[in-house]
């Protein structure tokens, strides 16, 4: 699961675009992006503890590739921390309802993915194959 998500956010934003050459939409589409990658680390941390750092560093990843200008790194920066705090709260600790919620977290970055993706890749190409997909239990399983 978490590679699917991971492999969707590093592909919409792996293309040769700065943040400040992006729409207003594509730019709100970045911080909604943000929002989610803060939740999934949340519901990472409930369950691989609080030392667990790997969504803050696809995070920083994700700013450090689109370089963005002040106005909107603060927007991303803001937008994971809330993200990250609206689910640190709601989820304590691991459990079914902290891996619903990941599974969740992963099919709404899924969803903004795409649309960056769809938007960066031109109609004469073929789209990015999907790596993985999702079992009914939220495990992820190769194609």
């Amino acid at each position: 699961m978490r590679r699917l998500m991971l492999t969707l956010a590093l592909a919409a934003v792996a293309f040769p675009v700065l943040a400040q050459d992006r729409s207003p939409a594509q730019r709100q589409s970045l911080v909604d992006l943000a929002y989610v990658l803060g939740e999934s680390h949340a519901l990472r941390q409930a369950c691989a503890g609080a030392e667990d750092q790997f969504w803050r560093t696809r995070m920083m990843n994700l700013v450090s590739n689109e370089k963005p200008d002040a106005a909107l790194d603060g927007r991303l920066k803001e937008s994971f921390n809330t993200g990250f705090a609206s689910r640190q709260t709601e989820f304590q600790s691991c459990g079914p309802a902290s891996r619903r919620a990941e599974l969740a977290a992963a099919n709404h970055g899924l969803d903004i993915s795409k649309r960056l993706a769809k938007v960066m890749i031109k109609t004469d190409r073929e789209p990015l194959p999907t790596i993985f997909e999702m079992n009914a239990t939220g495990e992820q399983a190769p194609r």
